[in-house]
């Protein structure tokens, strides 16, 4: 009974260390973490105004890698902006006959050309950070942003499989940000995987159904 008691008083201290060590990010951080759930929250459930959140969130996160010497992910965060800017017009006209976009499959032009840019965005940004910035975890740092570029534009595409790339991305970015003592980034990364996981399931059926309607519209 004791070793039972032990064991839960345990599990109490270690999730007290980690709201203590999480209510020390910067009000910066906090509203950055607020900003970023809700876009992703947004673009699963597919509302365009997850484009105008996004824009804010990339805005304030910046300056919060800038502050971190995660030099590749505030790069990113321009990118994002750009690509927000760029799918809130897609989104809406994108579709035959400037109509709303549907949700489809990625093609495998893409997946090549996404697999491309990985690879040489890695080996090269990863080396550049690595030997000419005081950046943190520089190949890592790099691997992290070229594969969220490749999965927001597939997200941008409504390509299904953009979710499947937000999944990996995450899983690794949970570890890098609390190595560098961005807690509630690291867990907001992982409140992203339960995200992207439920936008998955979200686009499929919402795919399925726009194609089982295709059959009456004609």
């Amino acid at each position: 009974m004791m070793r039972g008691f032990y064991g839960s008083f345990a599990v109490l201290q270690a999730l007290y260390d980690f709201w203590t060590a999480a209510a020390g990010g910067s009000p910066l951080e906090w509203v950055s973490v607020l900003t970023g759930f809700a876009c992703v929250w947004l673009a699963a459930r597919e509302s365009l105004w997850n484009f105008p959140v996004a824009i804010i969130s990339c805005g304030l996160y910046v300056l919060v890698y800038y502050q971190t010497g995660l030099y590749s992910d505030m790069f990113l965060q321009g990118c994002f902006i750009a690509l927000s800017l760029y799918g809130w017009y897609g989104w809406l006209y994108g579709g035959r006959g400037r109509t709303e976009l549907p949700v489809t499959r990625t093609r495998r032009a893409e997946w090549v050309g996404g697999a491309l840019f990985a690879a040489a965005y890695t080996l090269g940004v990863g080396y550049h950070l690595q030997h000419h910035t005081d950046a943190a975890l520089p190949h890592w740092d790099a691997f992290t942003t070229a594969g969220s570029l490749v999965a927001q534009y597939l997200l941008m595409r409504k390509r299904l499989e953009n979710w499947w790339l937000w999944i990996v991305v995450d899983i690794i970015y949970v570890p890098i940000l609390w190595y560098k003592h961005l807690y509630p980034t690291s867990a907001l990364y992982v409140l992203y995987l339960g995200l992207a996981v439920y936008g998955y399931w979200e686009w499929r059926r919402a795919m399925r159904q726009e194609q089982a309607a295709l059959p009456e519209a004609v």
